[in-house]
């Protein structure tokens, strides 16, 4: 890149965007002028790649969420120009770091679900594998989350503030969705995901809702203005918010409009290029487009497919099912049954009535089919796709779809064995499991660029980026003082940057000689960070009890938002809050013990906690969690991991060596054993550490401001039967942390489990894992530029 040439384009951009001189521009003009100058160097490769994958089998991903994280730094990373454009801007007398968190982090997902899309898109496009990413392009994402009095406040996130550098509007491809009570404009925007060490450049294209007409002239004219925008705004409300609450049936309806706006554009796109090519639909559609639904979230396309197929194109129903069944793949993320979609008839058949037909000719066949095959009627009603009056949309898409995948293993083997074993039954050669991943480009080449700088000291080139499982090269240098040494001085490095980092923004101190015990993750019961609460209560307490107890000074981080809509969830955020300031304003135990929640928990936060976490808290329900990839993350920087044998826990441990994690609690066999003979009260009542801590909840000792939230929390784990075994996990989990406190003394043979993680850690790759999916479900074929 010619540095000279980049310095004109910054500065022709400000001049002609803002009317000014770059030595007058604000941080964020300056971001914007740069993220338009390096979007000019990659647009010749992004539209060569985009023709050279039109020539053969594409994949395509449709995802509810894509959860980006910020773009800029990420970019310069892939296009190996961060050095250079850094000392540009040091010569201009501009610190790129503050260029770098002027950006929003872009509102387009919100957990795990979202954050894996966006690995896969990087790793696509790394790998060189045709994928284009199809999703929402929300003006706001879930939402901004603040902690006021020790409560949840939520607030608009408004991403958009500063514009979007990064997407390109194709107004020309636009697509008219419709909808019974109205017909909108799906409008797309483009964004570039640049691959490491490559010229591809893949496309994730994302759909905002806009209406036909701006307004409608006669009725302002009479001067009636809110009903002259009424179609505009709601028009514009299917893509205002990522998951609006759905608690009432208007709620319901908007999120069936997002899902049906996501499926219906995309379908219609790809059926419009596949026309451009061939001058009509013919059944190499099928052959030569695979469709990933990433969730049950954009199950609707199927049907769609096949109502565009038969209504529009002239096909014949069997053979519009026989290509959405060569062209659909479904990953499952949950054994939960309230994440397995099931909406009302009713309300489909108000948005949308002949989806509604499509999907009931669909249910006919396939119960013909089971007959056929001698199932009797008690069987067929749990295969049924519509059932009473509700569509099933994960059998929708088992059924149809050409392969079914867990996202670890042991996630797949539960639902082979027990939450899908019927389907499993049926259709065996349809199941596969495609472990989860993350992209080291993000985790860590951008966010721990010093660790990255050892690897690639050590390993004597950078080729680990492209090829994690390189890492595995660095265990012989497991006994090596001097490399372990800088490792772990790195990790300290991080940790003080962490500190600085919560002090600005949360104003509260914390030690970095102390140990970081983080746990980070979409809040929800069954990841049990209740029972982290509880465990930070019972230490403090023998603390106090004990001002000499033998345990190192430790920081206890978390960081997770609670849905608006959450009541239980919320008051774990309150309850964590408490706790906080109860411990964090107890001067006699000399600050032994620190507890932080941070605000507004995001892809760019996790990027300074990963790389400074010292233990990594992964303690859902044996069995709940489908897979983690925060686990990932946080093991990838040299954290062991504390957690049950759950999701790819597993595998971590199986990988790493137990012997540098820390497993405690119940196992799925364990669980399956206590079924319904499980009495949290014996737990209970013969643990009078635990009492204590539960008691805490309704004994006074916190106030939850008159809510009530606090006894309902208690009432669900002694009156409600603790449905994810909190309280039988509880004196492992402290067992265990003492097991960690033991661990922690002893320097040198932690720094070993650290960086044992870190060398193990390769498997994880997104890298890895897109390339299982091009190869073993959408058949498709690495093309370079």
């Amino acid at each position: 890149m010619n540095k000279e040439e980049l310095k004109l384009s910054i500065e022709r951009t400000i001049k002609v965007k803002y009317g000014k001189t770059l030595d007058k521009a604000l941080d964020y003009e300056i971001f914007n002028a740069l993220s338009l100058s390096l979007l000019e160097n990659i647009v010749d490769d992004w539209n060569e790649t985009t023709e050279l994958y039109a020539k053969g089998k594409q994949a395509y991903y449709f995802s509810a969420e894509y959860l980006m994280g910020r773009a800029l730094g990420n970019n310069l990373i892939s296009m190996g120009v961060y050095d250079e454009v850094r000392e540009l801007l040091e010569e201009l007398n501009i610190n790129i770091n503050k260029i770098e968190e002027i950006e929003e982090d872009a509102g387009l997902g919100n957990g795990g679900l979202g954050r894996l899309s966006a690995c896969f898109m990087d790793s696509a496009a790394t790998m060189e594998i045709p994928l284009i990413g199809y999703g929402l392009r929300y003006n706001n994402g879930l939402f901004n989350q603040y902690v006021e009095d020790g409560f949840q406040v939520e607030d608009g996130d408004y991403w958009l503030k500063y514009g979007d550098p990064w997407s390109i509007r194709k107004e020309s491809e636009t697509q008219v969705i419709h909808f019974e009570d109205m017909d909108v404009k799906a409008v797309p925007y483009d964004m570039p995901i640049i691959g490491y060490g490559t010229r591809n450049v893949n496309t994730l294209r994302l759909w905002k809702a806009e209406p036909l007409k701006e307004f409608d002239f006669k009725l302002f004219n009479d001067q009636k203005y809110d009903e002259a925008i009424r179609l505009k705004n709601r028009a514009e409300d299917i893509t205002r918010v990522l998951y609006p609450n759905d608690s009432t049936e208007e709620g319901k309806l908007l999120r069936l409009k997002q899902q049906y706006l996501l499926v219906s554009a995309s379908i219609k796109d790809i059926i419009k290029k596949h026309k451009e090519k061939f001058g009509t639909v013919t059944k190499r559609l099928g052959e030569l487009n695979a469709v990933q639904l990433n969730d049950t979230h954009p199950t609707l396309g199927i049907p769609e497919l096949i109502r565009i197929l038969v209504d529009e194109e002239g096909l014949t129903f069997d053979e519009s099912l026989s290509i959405a069944k060569c062209m659909f793949s479904y990953t499952n993320h949950t054994i939960l049954a309230e994440a397995l979609e099931k909406w009302d008839i009713t309300l489909i058949k108000e948005l949308f009535p002949r989806i509604l037909e499509v999907i009931q000719e669909i249910d006919k066949r396939f119960i013909a089919e089971l007959k056929a095959a001698g199932y009797s009627g008690n069987a067929i009603k749990d295969y049924r796709i519509i059932y009473k009056k509700q569509a099933r949309m994960a059998n929708l898409a088992i059924h149809v779809g050409s392969a079914v995948n867990g996202v670890a293993k042991l996630h797949t083997d539960i639902l082979k064995e027990t939450e899908l074993k019927n389907w499993y039954e049926l259709y065996p050669e349809k199941f596969q499991n495609k472990t989860n991943g993350i992209t080291p480009r993000r985790w860590l080449r951008l966010c721990n660029p010093e660790l990255s700088s050892l690897i690639t000291e050590v390993l004597g080139n950078e080729d680990w980026v492209r090829d994690l499982s390189l890492l595995k090269n660095l265990e012989k240098y497991v006994n090596d003082k001097s490399v372990l040494n800088k490792f772990m001085s790195i990790k300290h490095k991080k940790k003080e940057q962490l500190a600085e980092y919560v002090k600005e923004n949360e104003g509260v101190t914390i030690d970095p000689d102390s140990l970081f015990d983080i746990q980070i993750k979409r809040l929800h019961e069954y990841k049990r960070q209740l029972l982290n609460a509880f465990y930070i209560l019972d230490l403090y307490y023998r603390v106090k009890e004990d001002s000499n107890m033998d345990i190192p000074k430790i920081t206890f981080l978390f960081g997770a938002k609670a849905f608006p809509g959450y009541k239980r969830a919320k008051a774990i955020v309150k309850f964590i809050n408490e706790i906080a300031n109860l411990v964090n304003n107890d001067k006699t135990i000399n600050g032994k013990i620190k507890v932080v929640f941070v605000q507004n928990y995001r892809v760019s936060y996790a990027e300074k906690l990963c790389p400074a976490a010292d233990i990594s808290k992964q303690i859902s329900t044996a069995g709940k969690e489908a897979s983690g990839t925060g686990n990932m993350k946080l093991m990838l920087n040299g954290a062991p991991t504390f957690g049950t044998l759950d999701g790819a826990n597993v595998e971590i441990v199986n990988e790493s060596g137990r012997e540098n994690n820390f497993i405690f609690g119940l196992e799925v066999e364990d669980i399956e054993e206590l079924g319904k003979n499980y009495n949290p009260k014996d737990y209970y009542e013969k643990n009078p550490s635990l009492k204590r801590v539960v008691d805490a909840l309704v004994d006074g000792t916190f106030d939850d401001g008159g809510s009530g939230d606090f006894e309902d929390l208690f009432d669900s784990l002694l009156e409600e039967g603790d449905q994810y075994y909190l309280l039988a996990d509880f004196q492992s989990f402290k067992e265990t942390e003492d097991k960690v406190f033991e661990a922690y003394k002893d320097k040198e043979e932690w720094a070993k489990k650290c960086f044992l993680n870190t060398c193990n850690a390769g498997i994880f790759s997104s890298d890895r894992t897109i390339l299982e999916y091009a190869r073993e479900i959408w058949m498709v074929e690495r093309k370079s530029l």
